[in-house]
This record gives structure tokens, C-alpha cells and sequence, in this order.
């Protein structure tokens, strides 16, 4: 990572210059690997354990980390998820607090951050804005749930221009022909959601699964992340051996971080909880 300079006062820093999608293949071993991708809301419990948390999934092996802009209302996420995006803004976390937190912690991270973030905060501070401000942050994706594939074109249009990579979700309710437009406009990977409804730990993966990731990478050849409802190792386990080329972890590691009687004991689950996950990889 190295700040560069666009004029004497003005840096910006430069992270990660492979796509996201590299972070699915082995250089080591010349081969694709199945990437562990890690999600947690920012400010719960608070912007400063957010931070130490982001190193714990980095220093763990994460290959990619997704982290949620709280917002009021969060469409696509379950009760887990809700409740700790409500305590983050009841503590004050917003935006600005996020972006400052992440110029200080990106550069400590190998991994790249992708923001999962509803369109209401982007639409606030303009989409070209937006962009630029996580540009200059490091980030280095984008997932925006609640926007069809329809009105991506400003964001896709302002995301390529500022090299965020925007990366769009297929449901098990998408419907052929919509399910290869949206793999063909999704930037570093595509995001399968495996269950109809709200995010979510749920007891076990739909068999489903297995068939959408079949038609999915008929469609493409962009690796496939599976989230929503992922919990376990042996959810892990599962939908790897059905294909998929990475696993979204989320509301179980939140709700690690929001049960914990205290910050240390949070960070100390998340490892132990991550290292697990990990573990299950092929």
C-alpha cells in the first residue's frame, strides 16, 4: 500500500491493484481458491473495536471483508443485523466517522474492504462524491442491496470511473435471463444470496444452492460468493462442495461482537469463530 499525490496537498491512497476477483486464486499454488469473505457492521459496539476487529479477520486469512454502513432501514437484513446497525447510530456512528476510521486502518490491512451500503447514504452525498471519497479511503468494492439492476447505471457508470468495483446480487426468485444480465454487469464477483428473504443464521444451506451455482457459472466464468444464512462450518463445507468460489459470512460474526460482555471478549470470539470458518475452507 502507498499514498500517492494528485497535487501538492491532495493524497490519495493506493491499496489493492488486483480486482477482486484475484482474490479467488492462489499465486502460490497456481490455482483458484475459495475465499473467505467476512461481514461486520461498523460502530457496533463501536468504531474502535470495528478497527481491531478488521485486523483480527485480516491477520486471520480473510480474503476479501465486507463492512456495513449502518443505516435506519436496512431492507435486506435480518433482526441480527438490524439490531446492531440500530445501536451503531444510537452511539453516533455515521458516515464521516467511518471514512476516517478506515484512512487510518486500510493501511494495515492486505485484504481489500468492499462497503455494504443502502442507496439512501450514497444518493445523500451524490453518487460521483460518494465514490471518490471511498476511492481516496482505500476501499476498494461496493454491494448496494437495495438498487434493481436497472438503476445501477450511475452508480456502475461513477464505480468505474473511480475503480470501486461494484458487485451485484442474484436471489433463488431471479429469473434466467435477469440472473445472466446481472452476473454480466457485476464487478469482482458475483454475490449469490441463498435464501429468499433477510439475512441471517439459519440451521442449514438450501440444496437449492447447488443448482443456482450450476446455472450461475454457466452464465459466467466471475467466481461466485454465497451469503446470506452461511453460519457454520458445515455450511462451509456444503456450498464449497457445490462450487461456489467464496462464502459471506455475516450476521453470525456480528452477533459474536454484540452478545460479548466486553470488547476483548468480542475480538476473542471473532478469531476463534473465524479460524474455524476458515478451517472448513477446501
Amino acid at each position: 500500500m502507498m499514498w500517492i499525490f494528485i497535487s501538492s496537498s491532495v493524497p490519495i491512497l493506493v491499496t489493492h491493484m488486483f480486482p477482486l476477483c484475484k482474490y479467488f486464486y492462489s499465486h502460490e499454488f497456481n490455482r483458484a481458491k475459495v475465499a473467505f469473505i467476512p461481514y461486520i457492521t461498523a460502530g457496533d459496539p463501536d468504531l474502535e473495536t470495528t478497527a481491531a476487529a478488521l485486523k483480527v479477520l485480516d491477520s486471520c486469512g480473510s480474503h476479501i471483508i465486507e463492512l456495513g454502513v449502518p443505516y435506519s432501514d436496512p431492507l435486506a437484513d435480518g433482526p441480527v443485523i438490524q439490531a446492531a446497525a440500530t445501536r451503531a447510530l444510537a452511539r453516533g456512528t455515521n458516515f464521516d466517522a467511518i471514512i476516517s476510521m478506515l484512512r487510518n486502518v486500510v493501511p494495515e490491512l492486505s485484504c481489500p474492504i468492499a462497503l455494504f451500503s443502502y442507496y439512501n447514504p450514497i444518493l445523500k452525498r451524490g453518487v460521483g462524491n460518494f465514490m471518490s471519497i471511498i476511492r481516496d479511503t482505500g476501499v476498494h468494492g461496493l454491494v448496494v442491496p437495495d438498487v434493481p439492476l436497472e438503476e445501477t447505471e450511475v452508480l456502475r457508470k461513477e464505480a468505474l470511473k473511480n475503480n470501486i468495483e461494484l458487485v451485484l446480487l442474484t436471489t433463488p426468485t431471479t429469473p434466467t435471463e435477469r440472473m445472466k444480465a446481472i452476473v454480466d454487469a457485476s464487478e469482482g464477483f458475483v454475490y449469490l444470496v441463498s435464501s429468499i428473504g433477510v439475512t441471517g443464521a439459519r440451521a442449514s444451506v438450501s440444496a437449492g444452492v447447488q443448482m443456482l451455482l450450476k446455472d450461475i457459472k454457466e452464465a459466467t466464468s466471475k467466481p461466485v460468493a454465497v451469503g446470506f444464512g452461511i453460519s457454520m462450518p458445515e455450511h462451509v463445507e456444503q456450498v464449497t462442495s457445490w462450487g461456489a468460489d467464496g462464502v459471506i459470512v455475516g450476521s453470525a460474526m456480528v452477533k459474536l461482537l454484540g452478545d460479548a460482555n466486553s470488547p476483548e471478549e468480542g475480538l476473542k470470539e471473532l478469531e476463534k469463530f473465524t479460524n474455524s470458518l476458515i478451517a472448513a475452507l477446501p
